[in-house]
């Protein structure tokens, strides 16, 4: 059985890793908007992504004979600046959702939930991951600046991205 404390915390992030699919969906929109398609379907797979973790936290609560609660998703922002603007966002969100998989981490070993804690090191791995490839988009539109050619070699290139399988998640 879960630890209801360790419950609740899994509860919220399931929230978080929903509202991020909704960030991503957004951001996506605002791409579809501004004809950058190809990076407007980098944010439709991130926003996949989002969703298949939530689910994963979702499965992990019912294995441990836990029950999910679904809570309502916050609105998401709607309009940014530039594409660049886009990813600086998304770069600053993807810190925040390290930082609360470290604290779900810190309180599975505060509360000795040693299954937990094993289940958070895939998420840990996959968060240096997230934080990395979107460091790594914003460095390149860094130097692209308003370049049109280089942003529209860039969205070529994150159009490439392809859906991810449960497999790879």
């Amino acid at each position: 059985m879960i630890n209801k404390k360790i419950e609740e915390a899994i509860n919220s992030q399931i929230n978080a890793e929903m509202f991020s699919a909704y960030l991503y969906k957004s951001m996506s929109a605002y791409f579809s908007d501004i004809n950058l398609t190809g990076m407007a379907a980098w944010m439709n797979v991130q926003a996949q992504e989002e969703m298949t973790h939530a689910l994963k936290f979702y499965d992990y609560i019912i294995e441990r004979g836990g029950r999910v609660r679904l809570m309502a998703i916050e609105e998401p922002a709607f309009d940014w600046s530039s594409p660049i603007e886009v990813f600086k966002a998304s770069y600053e969100h993807e810190q925040y959702i390290t930082g609360r998989i470290n604290d779900l981490a810190d309180l599975a070993i505060k509360e000795k939930d040693h299954a937990t804690g094993i289940m958070l090191q895939w998420f840990v791995t996959e968060q240096v991951e997230e934080e990395a490839n979107v460091s790594e988009i914003v460095s390149k539109m860094e130097m692209i600046g308003d370049a049109k050619h280089g942003i529209y070699m860039l969205d070529k290139e994150l159009g490439g991205r392809g859906a991810v399988s449960s497999e790879e998640e």
